[in-house]
C-alpha cells in the first residue's frame, strides 16, 4: 500500500509540473514580442545574465538540448542580429556566441512583456508559497541534472 501511495504522489506531482509547464509555456509564448520564441528569450536572457562569450556547444549543455537544436536557435537569433558568432581564435573547431545591442534591446523588450503575467502569478500564488516551494524544484531540477 505504501508503494502505490508514493507511486500515486509521484504522478500526482509530474502530471501538475507537466501541465503547468505547457500552461505557462503556452502564455508566455503569447506575450513575446513578434516572432521570438521562448526558446530565442531563452538564450538571449541567459547570455545577457552572464555577460560571457559560449560556445554553443556549452549553450546547448545548459539547456539540455541537442547540438543541432542550438544550432538552429542560434541560426534565427544570428539573422535577427540578435547574437555574434565568431570563430574561436584559440580553437578552430569552435565558435563563440555573444549578445548583440539588439539582442539586450530584443530581451529587454521581452522582459518587460511577460513581467506583468509572472508578477501576477507569483502575487496570486503568495510569496511565502513561492519561496517555500522554490528549494523543492531547486532539489529536482539538481537532481534531474545529476542524473543527466
Amino acid at each position: 500500500m505504501a508503494d502505490q501511495t508514493a507511486n500515486g504522489l509521484a504522478v500526482a506531482l509530474f502530471s501538475e509540473l507537466f501541465t503547468a509547464d505547457q500552461m505557462l509555456r503556452n502564455r508566455l509564448s503569447r506575450m513575446l514580442p513578434k516572432g521570438m520564441e521562448l526558446s530565442h528569450f531563452s538564450v538571449l536572457n541567459h547570455l545577457a545574465r552572464f555577460k560571457q562569450e559560449r560556445t554553443p556547444a556549452q549553450l546547448a549543455r545548459s539547456f539540455h538540448v541537442t547540438p543541432g537544436a542550438m544550432t538552429n536557435t542560434l541560426s534565427k537569433l544570428e539573422a535577427a542580429g540578435f547574437i555574434h558568432i565568431r570563430p574561436d581564435w584559440d580553437d578552430a573547431r569552435s565558435k563563440l556566441v555573444t549578445i548583440s545591442p539588439a539582442g539586450v534591446q530584443a530581451r529587454d523588450a521581452a522582459l518587460d512583456a511577460i513581467t506583468p503575467l509572472i508578477t501576477d502569478l507569483v502575487g496570486e500564488l503568495g510569496q511565502e508559497r513561492v519561496r517555500a516551494a522554490l528549494p523543492i524544484l531547486r532539489d529536482l531540477r539538481l537532481k534531474l541534472e545529476d542524473e543527466g
